[in-house]
């Protein structure tokens, strides 16, 4: 089935055909990048010359950016293939250079004046006329000349030239390279990142500190990732490390300027002395000759004293032939080092004593020891920050490095310098232009007492500019520039003192106020202030009075007669008609639709996979509600937790043991992993009659976790698997943790810690003097609660008694909500809400809303976004409580850290999963965090006993897998657990 050609590569076609006489049969265009691809065909091979010799004419008066859509970036380069119809294969192929098209034609009139078959010119001197206008920094030419490279991976170039403003480091002002690749897909940095760079630095340009490649998608306005390329010049990067005594640059310079008298130069270092081996550069023996030792002297000593290598103080020139074994002549010559002594020491002395700049040389050195290849594509950088004891070291290079690769050699050189002061190593790794690490590392080389984890410090982009990080394209200020900052603030404290005035003013005027520092004769004395709160007061008390007795009126004129009543049903009716009612509710079944009486399909309608074939899922909501009520215990102040915990209890009760795995987390756990589900598929897979239970909870965070598992349940109750289901917001140690602190203001948390600190005493042999202290402080605080608690009942029961409203206080709810309703601007969003909260937060919600008896939570509403967001905001990754102030370090990750080394005590397993997210949910900002948890988990799996499961993008345009745009539905949850089934990573329990 042939599909239609845009209507650009239809004019193109239409085009082509008309330039060269072809039939539009026999033509074919592709565009890939910048580049456009011909293919003529024909019964005969078409002639190549006189093919392009009428491509080139029609090319010369026409612009072909004009033929194609807006979209498409412009054309660099047409390639021409010709061919015979049925062939696969071109008989020839021609490279045109559009901005090179008079040589072009020169180059084909020359062809057909000769013979076509005899005559071929490679045009090797087009592409070097290309690459040499690139040298000269022109953007055209370098977009051309990379475009040679990009174009085969479907990248289009475009080059751009923007002027840097100064620094007080660096006050001369550099221009900045900035390179945009669009294409139609977001390519990998390694793809690209080496070719480019080594292409660029090829160039050898001349005003640019560095280059910026930004890729970007066809359609869209952000950039995908961002590259920065070092454009040093080569003989700078030589100098610089030949500075530090590096033989292989040092031997690069001395052999550069050598080269012109045909010689060369071998270089070793023993101790501080250089052995420098002179010899003929010619390799035939018949030319072999003896180098002056006048010019082999006076050219190698003006580079070695021009350059002055730290901690080398002599330098031992011999001269010879390849022939001869011994040496025609010696020389042995002193260097600056000898003379002052801040060269003499050496660089290793330096580094060990905390000399920054030498210890950046030793890294780089060590990370990069292929020369050539730091010199093509500017290798491996490090920049090291020093906070308090530690030493931060970040590597970055055009591709992450790798961190097997360097963290441990970079710890390891670190800590046999011996540096004074220093407590430890932290190692980082990046791409060159990001701000922040993909990796990191760390080693203490002495015990360092801390409570959270130090913060990654701020790197800069760039050596030169130190506060510099590379900015957007568009990235222009919004404030006026001539103002000054002094003069900003200058603004504010006005207009704030004017208004402070104002309020000051009119504070007084109430006479509720008075100025602290007015003289003692103008003071009122204390008498009159008494008065003044008196008459306040009671003009206060009177006036709540008449406001309370004017609603009771309205209330008491607006209310119907009741009418009388014949006969009232007996109590105990009404009480089992209530009954029926509940259990209907917790125990209904959760699907709307009625299922058919039989049915053996293993796929529904809908196409996804049948639950418990037809049968209803018991509901057992009411159980648990009726168990927390009865409980002993006291409550945690979240319904979830306490009905959660009766549940799991009255199932340890049962069983008599704990389950053999306990699924652990937030709503995310709670939604989304089905114990049913997930033992049925293990019966399948070889792991018989293994028991799970799914104890999720609302809003759960690490903290929550660790409280669950180290206090609430005892070490017989947990099993020997555990998994928590959760994903990066529960680790978010920025925002406030509002569970949490609901449940460290609970009786039950209190209850808690009493029992850990009886316990934790009798344990310790606790004498009977300290247990009567504790019992009686104990029983000291509930008698203050007892009596707060009457005291508030008495004033409850005061007002009730004088207040006319109190005792119609549901009446007078009612009136207002009537007569708010009947506000114009009311009526239309009552008749919404009030039709949705009956069909959906009524019925559906009570419904739905119920766990079953192994702690699950099955949902059959599916997301779909085009209704979803009619009655919901969608709330972007900026706006998202749940990311404010993301950072991993702090009380989340301590909690994190408890339950790993409780787990490893205790011998259990930790698989933790990271749930699956919808694309509508993971935008720039929530993809952000998402990776630098996912990195952050990476690591922590690899030094612990933790088992980490990333299910993130698992199902991202699934949404029937849903029942919002983060919590799967119970149709994902069978899913997810079909697929933790059958990993192979997981420890299952074996019977």
């Amino acid at each position: 089935m042939k599909t239609a050609l845009p209507p650009s590569q239809q004019t193109l076609i239409q085009w082509v055909s008309q330039a060269t006489g072809i039939n539009t049969l026999g033509v074919k265009i592709r565009l890939r990048g910048n580049d456009l691809y011909i293919l003529c065909e024909s019964q005969e091979c078409p002639r190549r010359w006189r093919t392009l010799s009428d491509l080139l004419h029609a090319l010369q008066h026409t612009n072909l950016d004009v033929l194609t859509s807006s979209e498409q970036p412009s054309i660099y380069q047409v390639f021409v293939y010709g061919r015979k119809k049925g062939e696969t294969k071109p008989q020839w192929c021609h490279q045109v250079f559009l901005n090179q098209l008079e040589r072009h034609l020169e180059q084909v009139e020359q062809a057909l004046l000769q013979d076509a078959e005899k005559s071929s010119h490679t045009g090797g001197a087009l592409v070097l006329s290309n690459e040499s206008l690139a040298r000269q920094g022109n953007p055209d030419a370098i977009a051309r000349y990379l475009s040679e490279t990009l174009s085969s991976l479907g990248v289009a170039v475009e080059v751009k030239v923007k002027q840097q403003q100064g620094t007080p480091q660096n006050p001369i002002a550099q221009n900045r390279l900035w390179i945009y690749c669009q294409s139609s897909y977001v390519p990998d940095p390694s793809l690209i990142a080496e070719p480019v760079a080594r292409k660029l630095r090829n160039l050898k340009l001349s005003g640019y500190e560095d280059a910026v490649i930004a890729t970007t998608v066809a359609g869209e306005t952000g950039f995908g990732w961002v590259l920065r390329v070092d454009l040093t010049p080569t003989e700078v990067m030589l100098k610089e490390w030949a500075r530090w005594g590096d033989v292989q640059a040092i031997a690069r310079l001395v052999n550069e300027k050598l080269s012109e008298f045909n010689l060369k130069v071998g270089i070793t270092l023993k101790e501080s002395t250089l052995h420098m081996f002179c010899s003929p550069a010619a390799l035939e023996p018949a030319t072999f000759q003896i180098p002056e030792k006048a010019l082999c002297l006076r050219v190698i000593m003006s580079q070695l004293e021009v350059i002055a290598p730290q901690g080398i103080v002599a330098a031992t020139i011999y001269g010879h032939t390849h022939a001869d074994k011994q040496p025609a002549w010696i020389d042995w010559q002193t260097l600056p080092a000898s003379e002052h002594q801040a060269l003499a020491t050496s660089v290793m002395e330096l580094a060990a004593g905390g000399d920054q700049p030498a210890l950046v040389f030793l890294l780089e050195r060590m990370l990069n020891p292929d020369l050539d290849l730091r010199l093509k594509t500017g290798g491996t950088r490090v920049l090291l920050v020093s906070k308090g004891d530690l030493l931060h070291i970040m590597c970055d290079a055009p591709v992450c490095p790798a961190r097997k690769r360097v963290a441990e050699k970079v710890t390891q050189f670190v800590s046999q310098l011996n540096i004074p002061g220093l407590a430890g190593v932290r190692v980082y790794g990046r791409r060159a232009g990001n701000k922040e690490p993909l990796w990191h590392y760390g080693v203490d080389f002495v015990n360092r007492q801390r409570l959270v984890p130090e913060a990654t410090p701020e790197f800069a982009a760039t050596a030169a500019y130190v506060g510099d990080l590379i900015p957007s394209e568009d990235s222009e200020s919004v404030l006026r520039p001539d103002l000054t900052r002094q003069e900003v603030q200058s603004i504010f404290a006005e207009v704030a003192c004017y208004w402070g005035t104002k309020l000051r003013q009119w504070l007084l005027a109430t006479q509720l106020l008075t100025e602290t520092n007015q003289p003692q004769e103008q003071a009122a004395d204390e008498h009159a202030n008494y008065r003044v709160a008196i008459v306040w007061g009671t003009l206060g008390l009177l006036l709540t009075l008449q406001s309370d007795w004017i609603l009771a009126q309205i209330v008491l004129n607006s209310t119907p007669p009741t009418p009388t009543t014949v006969s009232t049903p007996a109590p105990t009716a009404v009480a089992n008609s209530l009954e029926n009612n509940e259990s209907t509710i917790f125990f209904a079944n959760t699907s709307k639709e009625k299922s058919p009486g039989k049915q053996t399909e293993v796929f529904n309608a809908s196409g996804f996979t049948s639950i418990e074939d037809t049968k209803p899922r018991e509901k057992a909501t009411a159980t648990a509600i009726l168990l927390a009520a009865r409980s002993q215990f006291p409550s945690f102040n979240a319904r979830q937790l306490d009905e959660q915990l009766a549940l799991y209890r009255q199932r340890l009760m049962k069983a008599g043991k704990p389950p053999d795995v306990l699924i652990l987390g937030s709503s995310r756990a709670l939604r989304g992993i089905d114990p049913s589900a997930l033992s049925k598929a293990l019966t399948t897979h070889g792991y018989p009659h293994v028991e799970v239970f799914n104890f999720g909870i609302n809003g759960a965070t690490a903290q929550v976790v660790d409280f669950v598992l180290r206090r609430v349940l005892e070490p017989s109750e947990l099993p020997k698997l555990i998994i928590w289901a959760d994903g990066a917001r529960a680790f978010n140690s920025g925002r406030e943790d509002i569970t949490f602190n609901a449940i460290a203001a609970s009786p039950g948390y209190q209850k808690v810690l009493q029992k850990e600190l009886v316990t934790q005493n009798s344990n310790d042999y606790l004498s009977s003097s300290q247990s009567t202290q504790i019992e009686q402080t104990v029983k000291t605080k509930t008698q203050l609660e007892n009596n707060y608690k009457s005291l508030d009942k008495l004033l409850n029961q005061t007002l009730s008694s004088i207040s006319r409203t109190h005792q119609q206080r549901e009446e007078l709810k009612k009136l207002l909500n009537k007569k708010l309703k009947a506000v114009p601007f009311m009526q239309e969003s009552s008749a919404k809400v009030s039709t949705n909260n009956t069909t959906l937060d009524t019925e559906q919600y009570l419904v739905e809303q119920a766990v079953d008896f192994d702690g699950f939570l099955p949902l059959s509403i599916r997301f779909n976004p085009s209704t979803y967001y009619q009655k919901h905001p969608k709330v972007t990754g900026n706006y998202d409580n749940d990311y404010t102030a993301f950072k991993l370090e702090g009380k989340q990750e301590i909690a994190l850290q408890a339950v790993l080394r409780f787990t490893e005590s205790q011998k259990i397993n930790l698989v933790f999963v990271n749930m699956p997210l919808t694309a509508e949910y993971l935008d720039p900002i929530r993809q952000q965090y998402e990776q630098e948890f996912q990195q952050y988990m990476l690591t922590l799996a690899e030094r612990s006993n933790l088992i980490y499961r990333d299910f993130r993008v698992l199902w991202p345009t699934a949404n029937d897998y849903f029942s919002d745009p983060s919590h799967l539905n119970r149709y994902g949850a069978y899913e997810v657990s079909q697929k933790l089934a059958i990993d192979p990573m997981i420890p299952w329990p074996a019977k």
